[in-house]
């Protein structure tokens, strides 16, 4: 009996663990750049990622009604957290998913005048930054600048 009570907590605890799939890689090879439409929404065939950011260009901009035409740049890194950012943004955004859609995790301020030719490449396990006319090649993580 005390070998069937066993045998019985063992196979309760094993069916309450989480199935946790590792390693994985979930880093976009080059960054997606996206225009925004006139209801405020980007959105990317490759990666079959659609998002309304009306809000992102509120809090960057102060303007949410004059979104459509904006080129947004958009890269993934390995861990899964979407980096945002664009021309005369001074700030790039990091995002986690969440239900539904994208979570704010970090906003990362960048420049003070403004973004002028933005580039984000993918540097595993980083997140490049680069903006030729600011001279500026900056190393990004979901926490921050790390150089």
């Amino acid at each position: 009996m005390k070998y069937l009570n066993a045998f019985v907590l063992i196979l309760l605890v094993s069916g309450c663990t989480s199935l946790i799939l590792k390693p994985g890689n979930f880093a976009w090879p080059i960054e997606s750049v996206l225009i925004v439409d006139e209801k405020g929404t980007i959105s990317d065939e490759r990666y079959s990622f659609s998002l309304n950011v009306k809000n992102l260009l509120f809090t960057e901009t102060g303007d949410s009604v004059n979104v459509a035409g904006i080129q947004l740049r958009v890269i993934r890194d390995v861990d899964g957290y979407y980096f945002i950012t664009a021309k005369d943004f001074k700030n790039v955004y990091v995002f986690e998913q969440a239900k539904g859609g994208l979570k704010l995790t970090k906003k990362i301020y960048v420049s003070e005048k403004g973004l002028v030719t933005p580039a984000l490449n993918q540097r595993a396990p980083s997140i490049e930054l680069l903006d030729a006319d600011n001279k500026m090649e900056i190393l990004l993580s979901k926490d921050g600048i790390i150089r």
